[in-house]
């Protein structure tokens, strides 16, 4: 049998020593940035809320427990899980009604139901990024310097959000993305139809906040019928008002009104013809600039 030399043991020992410690450290969560076995979900930057550290946990919970993407998942009378249904624009959706799980807002819909112990975002993509539940908003231009994990990521137009996911920070996101998909963590994707960003306010929401009613409502971009439209709301939705201001008179619903306000959420105004209330709302300032 060979016998080493002391060189070459010395030298043995230390990349023993050297692998040893590599294997410790590599073991030892403490010394490596927060990720889960899941390939990295989870609350990846400072400076979330902790109820937004809790909806990005819980929705990283769906996704360590491989959970479908299923179109209409997530939308039953309570939040959580449901059985899809077939969307007629994608194929690859015939098997969603024997999958139980979430589609994009069902998700966001979810996890923030779990941090609050209320469901506050119960409505599509369009009603979650317009929410008078709204602590901030950025815009694609802002990019992904201001967000923060928590906040939500809006893709398609003004009028027609198709898709929602939440920032987990390092330019990642979780999100339930497709049929015949698993909820899963990406890469945020800013090009494209990139829209923009809102921050969720957990708490109180302060200012006048009220009730639209009617279908189809379209919101504009100023006191006119002649301006661009913004959003319409699908039915009756809770908005806050930031002010009212006299404008051009609408008649509409058999009502007649000059009164405007303005939705900052949306940013965008709507005749008050279809907001709850007095023609003149009671309790909201009228508009200086």
């Amino acid at each position: 049998m060979l016998r080493r030399t002391g060189a070459i043991g010395t030298l043995i020992g230390l990349l023993t020593a050297l692998l040893l410690t590599t294997s410790a450290t590599a073991a030892d969560p403490l010394t490596r940035p927060a990720e889960a076995a899941d390939g990295g979900c989870g609350v990846l930057a400072p400076g979330a809320t902790a109820a937004a550290e809790r909806a990005v946990e819980a929705a990283c919970q769906q996704v360590a427990a491989g959970v479908w993407y299923t179109w209409g998942g997530g939308h039953g009378p309570q939040p959580g899980p449901t059985y899809g249904k077939v969307d007629p624009s994608d194929p690859a959706s015939e098997h969603d009604p024997e999958r139980l799980g979430f589609d994009c807002s069902g998700l966001v819909r979810h996890a923030y139901a779990q941090a609050t112990g209320a469901d506050i975002l119960n409505g599509d993509a369009s009603a979650q990024y317009y929410t008078h539940r709204t602590a901030g908003r950025f815009t694609a231009a802002d990019g992904l310097a201001p967000l923060r994990p928590g906040d939500l990521l809006a893709y398609g137009t003004s009028a027609d959000l198709h898709h929602i996911a939440i920032y987990l920070g390092a330019g990642r996101m979780v999100e339930a993305r497709q049929s015949g998909t698993k909820l899963m963590v990406s890469d945020v994707r800013l090009g494209g139809d990139y829209f923009g960003a809102v921050r969720v306010n957990t708490g109180t929401v302060t200012g006048p906040v009220l009730r639209t009613w009617g279908t189809g409502v379209w919101t504009k971009a100023q006191p006119s019928t002649r301006a661009a439209r913004v959003y319409a709301f699908p039915g009756p939705t809770t908005v806050r008002v930031a002010c009212q201001q006299h404008a051009e008179v609408v008649t509409a619903e058999g009502y007649t009104n000059d009164a405007w306000s303005y939705l900052p959420d949306y940013r965008a105004w709507v005749t008050n013809i279809y907001i709850q209330g007095p023609a003149w709302l009671d309790g909201v300032p009228t508009c200086t600039s």
